[in-house]
């Protein structure tokens, strides 16, 4: 049987590479905020730090899956969650900076002259779904209670399902010039999904804090 570490106990590069993740998780949504909400002003040098951000992702994701694959070839009994569960953890947090990317880029790719209000209101709630992401992966190297994050993280999605619903009607309600209903109904899903990556985390993080109790 897989025995769950404690913080005493724990295995500190693995929860080391944990809470970095969560700090460029954090970066990445608040820069993606910045960009969204001062659009076009700015826009090169963020949407650059954007990508800049990712490929940190990418490398921390690297780190993260070979440690994990370390542990398992090593046999190690005590563990700080099942090894399954890590690179299923590490790859939905891999997930929520490629989206938060691809959202940058699209308002490149799409020309997006200005942002919407209801645009930046999704970009404000990605903000504190990272801050929650980050304070609940911190929270497991010290066997901390994560139930306050992760269900302020699902009430985020909730008021974000609710805003970009809302967005995309309004968009087939006023009359609006085909392609921008298109780009924005494009735009809204795509920050709705980094919103919805960041809650697919919390779901995996849910499981491993149950496995430990």
């Amino acid at each position: 049987m897989v025995q769950f570490l404690r913080a005493s106990t724990g295995d500190g590069a693995l929860f080391d590479l944990l809470e970095e993740y969560g700090r460029a998780i954090q970066r990445a949504t608040l820069l993606l905020r910045d960009l969204v909400r001062d659009y076009p002003e700015g826009a090169g040098a963020r949407t650059q730090a954007m990508v800049d951000c990712e490929r940190e992702g990418d490398r921390i994701a690297h780190d993260l899956i070979h440690r994990l694959s370390e542990r398992r070839h090593a046999g190690a009994a005590d563990r700080p969650f099942e090894i399954d569960d890590g690179f299923r953890l590490a790859t939905a947090l891999d997930d929520v900076i490629d989206d938060a990317e691809a959202v940058a880029d699209m308002l490149a790719v799409y020309r997006v002259e200005a942002t919407t209000e209801q645009a930046q209101q999704l970009a404000e709630l990605l903000v504190g779904c990272g801050e929650q992401l980050a304070l609940a992966l911190a929270a497991l190297r010290r066997d901390g209670d994560l139930a306050p994050y992760l269900v302020e993280i699902h009430r985020l999605e909730n008021d974000g399902d609710r805003i970009s619903r809302d967005a995309i009607g309004s968009l087939f309600e006023l009359g609006l010039d085909p392609l921008f209903v298109i780009r924005w109904k494009d735009l809204y899903g795509a920050l709705e999904d980094t919103i919805d990556a960041c809650e697919t985390v919390a779901h995996h993080l849910e499981g491993i804090a149950l496995k430990r109790r």
